[in-house]
């Protein structure tokens, strides 16, 4: 996918989430997400919060409060977002933002369609709700990760096994063969 189609796929994505969002109940915005430790409010708060980042001086200053930990950072900016919102508000700033190309100062567009793929999936699944992805944007994903190192180092953890998709034309590493829709796989690829 180049960087219009990317664009495209992350505006229909932040919809798609809205969408999703803006039909749950109270009690489902406090459920738990696949993320530990976040619930479905801190997912969407981030995943709202990401064309709207703060400045570099700002992170910094949430870093240092962080001990210098970037998934500290992600998760009290997070739920100090959701905590200061109402459900309403968060799905305002998803539809609000969705079509803005605004990146957080450490990121690049390849990786928002990677946290945006797999944070539809961290709300929808507990939920036992679906968000497709679609299959070009679910491979992207899936190159993404497995190419990134950090913070999943999939192929580190993964190493030994091949994983091929079922429903798409993507494959990765080698050894013994994990078959399974691109979706799981993007899943398995970050620690799911």
């Amino acid at each position: 996918m180049d960087s219009d189609d990317s664009w495209q796929a992350i505006t229909g994505m932040r919809l798609d989430l809205a969408e999703l969002l803006a039909r749950l109940s109270e009690a489902e915005w406090e459920k738990p997400s696949l993320c530990a430790g976040w619930r479905v409010r801190d997912v969407a708060a981030h995943v709202a919060l990401a064309p709207q980042a703060p400045s570099l001086i700002t992170l910094l200053g949430e870093a240092v409060r962080a001990r210098g930990s970037f998934d500290r950072v992600n998760h009290d900016m997070a739920v100090r977002h959701a905590d200061r919102r109402t459900p309403g508000q968060l799905v305002a700033e998803l539809l609000e933002h969705a079509s803005s190309r605004r990146l957080p100062v450490v990121t690049g567009y390849r990786n928002v369609v990677l946290d945006l793929a797999v944070h539809c999936q961290d709300i929808a699944i507990p939920l036992g709700r679906t968000l497709p992805i679609p299959a070009d944007v679910a491979v992207a994903a899936a190159d993404r990760a497995w190419t990134m190192g950090w913070p999943f180092h999939a192929r580190r953890r993964l190493r030994g096994r091949r994983l091929v998709a079922t429903d798409a034309d993507w494959s990765a590493g080698q050894g013994e063969e994990t078959r399974a829709p691109i979706t799981e796989l993007l899943l398995l690829l970050t620690g799911r």
